[in-house]
C-alpha cells in the first residue's frame, strides 16, 4: 500500500492537461514519488545531523536538493522552522498553509532599536617575514598544539620582532616544504645522474629533462642548493663544477619555470665558477678551467640580460665584484682571466671603456712580472688574449667621429705605439701597434683622439 495519495498524482495529471490515466500508472506514479520524496529527507537528515541540530529546516531540504541535482526550491528560506496550520475543504481532503505569526503593533513600536554595525574597515600586518611568521594577535596560533613556538630569548631574531610590532613575541618556526614521492624520486634520480662522469647518456636525458619538463617547479630551490653545495664542496673538481653550470642553464632555458626570485641564489655560484681563485686539481689539464670560467661568464651573462631589467642593481654589483677581483694582484690569473670576461661580458663596450681600460696602466706593472715569469707565462698570454677580446668590443662599438680624426690627425709608427702605450700599458700598447689593425687602436685610443 502506497502512503502517497495516488489522487494527487491524478490532480497534477489533470491540471496539465492528461484527462484520463492509467490506475496503474498513477499507483507506479505514486510509489516513485514516494520514493523521491523519501530519499530527499534522507538527505535533509544528513544535513540537519551534522550542523548538530534536531530541527530539520527548509535550508537542509534545499541543500538536499542540490545534492541530488534536483532544482531547489525558493521562497521557503527561514531561519526559524516553519509552522503549519491544516484546513479542511472537504471531507477527507485536508489543505496546509503557512501560519502568519501574528505582530503586536505596539510592542513593534517601543522595541529598542538594533546597534548600528561597525564600518568596514582594513589594516595590514606580516603574515610572514622571511619565511617565519612573527606571533601578534593579527596570526593566531595555538601554542599548546606547537610546542616549538617559543618566548623570545637571547637567540630569537630581533629584527623579525621588531618587524611585528611588539619585542616581546615569539615567532613561529618556518613551515617544512613538503614535496610528492614522485618529486622526491625525480631529484634522486635526476640529481646523482648529472653528476656521473662514467655515464654520458644519463647526463644528456637528465639535462633534457630539466630543460621541458613543465612540473618541477617546486624542485628549482632544492636544484638552485644542490648547485651552491656542489661548487663549495668540490672546487677541486672541473667536472662537478662545469656539470653544476649546465644544471643551472638547463633550468635558466626551461620555459616553465619561473625563476627571476632565485636569481640572487644563482649569482654566487656562478661567480665561484667565473672568479674563483683556486679551481681544479692536480689531474685537470690547465685549459679547463679557463673553459669552466669562460662558460660561466656566457651563463652570467645570460642572466644578467634576461633579469637585468628587472633588478637594477644586478648588473652593478656583479660589475663591481668583477672589477674588484681584477684590480687585485694577489689573486692568481684565472681569476683575472674570469674578471675580464664578466666586465666583457656583462659591460659590454661600455664597460671595457668606462671600468677596464683606465685601470690597464696600473695593471700593466703586474702583467709584465708575469709574463717574464715562466711559470706563469701561459696564464698571461691568456689572460692578454682575454683582453684583446674586451678591446675587440671596443672596436664593433667605436664611436671615433671622422671630424675629430681629421683634426688631430692619425698618429702612426711609433706615435701609435707611445700613444697606445700611455693609454693602457707596456703590455697591452704593444700587443695592439703589433696586431696592425688600425680600427682597433683607434677603439682603444677613442678619449685621446676625440678632443
Amino acid at each position: 500500500m502506497s502512503v502517497w495519495n495516488p489522487e494527487n498524482v491524478t490532480d497534477v495529471a489533470e491540471a496539465i492537461g492528461i484527462a484520463s490515466l492509467n490506475r496503474e500508472v498513477v499507483e507506479h506514479l505514486s510509489r516513485d514519488v514516494e520514493y523521491r520524496i523519501s530519499e530527499v529527507l534522507t538527505e535533509a537528515l544528513k544535513f540537519m545531523r551534522h550542523a548538530k541540530r534536531t530541527t530539520l529546516t527548509t535550508q537542509d531540504i534545499s541543500q538536499a536538493l542540490r545534492l541530488l541535482q534536483v532544482e531547489p526550491l525558493y521562497g521557503y528560506e527561514s531561519t526559524r522552522p516553519l509552522r503549519f496550520g491544516e484546513a479542511s475543504v472537504g471531507p477527507g481532503q485536508p489543505l496546509f498553509y503557512v501560519e502568519d505569526e501574528e505582530v503586536d503593533f505596539e510592542k513593534l513600536i517601543n522595541a529598542p532599536l538594533p546597534k548600528v554595525p561597525r564600518e568596514i574597515s582594513f589594516t595590514a600586518h606580516w603574515l610572514a617575514v622571511e619565511g617565519v611568521q612573527p606571533s601578534i594577535p593579527q596570526n593566531p596560533t595555538n601554542t599548546q598544539s606547537n610546542p616549538d613556538v617559543a618566548t623570545r630569548g637571547s637567540g630569537a631574531n630581533s629584527t623579525l620582532a621588531a618587524l611585528s610590532g611588539n619585542d616581546n613575541q615569539g615567532t613561529k618556526p618556518p613551515v617544512k616544504h613538503v614535496l610528492s614521492k614522485e618529486l622526491q624520486l625525480y631529484f634522486d634520480r635526476v640529481a646523482p645522474a648529472i653528476m656521473d662522469e662514467n655515464n654520458e647518456d644519463y647526463r644528456t636525458a637528465a639535462f633534457a629533462s630539466l630543460k621541458t619538463d613543465t612540473g618541477i617547479h617546486q624542485l628549482v630551490p632544492y636544484f638552485v642548493q644542490f648547485v651552491a653545495n656542489k661548487v663549495t664542496h668540490n672546487l677541486k673538481s672541473i667536472f662537478t663544477l662545469l656539470q653544476s653550470m649546465q644544471l643551472l642553464a638547463a633550468l635558466l632555458d626551461n620555459p616553465s619555470l619561473y625563476m627571476a626570485p632565485y636569481v640572487p641564489s644563482i649569482v654566487p655560484s656562478i661567480l665561484t665558477c667565473l672568479i674563483g681563485k683556486t679551481l681544479g686539481g692536480p689531474p685537470d689539464a690547465r685549459d679547463t678551467h679557463f673553459a669552466l670560467r669562460e662558460y660561466s661568464a656566457s651563463l652570467l651573462s645570460s642572466v644578467a640580460r634576461r633579469y637585468g631589467p628587472t633588478s637594477t642593481t644586478l648588473k652593478p654589483r656583479i660589475a663591481r665584484s668583477c672589477l674588484s677581483n681584477f684590480l687585485d694582484t694577489k689573486k692568481p690569473l684565472g681569476t683575472h682571466y674570469g674578471a675580464v670576461l664578466g666586465l666583457t661580458f656583462i659591460a659590454g663596450a661600455a664597460g671595457v671603456r668606462s671600468l677596464l681600460v683606465p685601470n690597464l696602466k696600473t695593471y700593466d706593472a703586474h702583467l709584465q712580472r708575469c709574463v717574464a715569469d715562466e711559470a706563469k707565462k701561459e696564464d698571461a698570454k691568456t689572460v692578454v688574449k682575454a683582453l684583446m677580446r674586451a678591446f675587440e668590443s671596443l672596436e664593433r662599438d667605436a664611436l671615433v667621429l671622422e671630424n675629430s680624426v681629421q683634426q688631430n690627425g692619425h698618429p702612426e709608427g711609433e706615435e701609435l705605439r707611445d700613444r697606445l702605450v700611455d693609454a693602457v700599458g707596456e703590455v697591452m700598447g704593444t700587443k695592439v701597434f703589433e696586431s696592425g689593425n688600425v680600427g682597433l687602436a683607434n677603439a682603444v685610443l677613442e678619449k685621446d683622439l676625440a678632443v
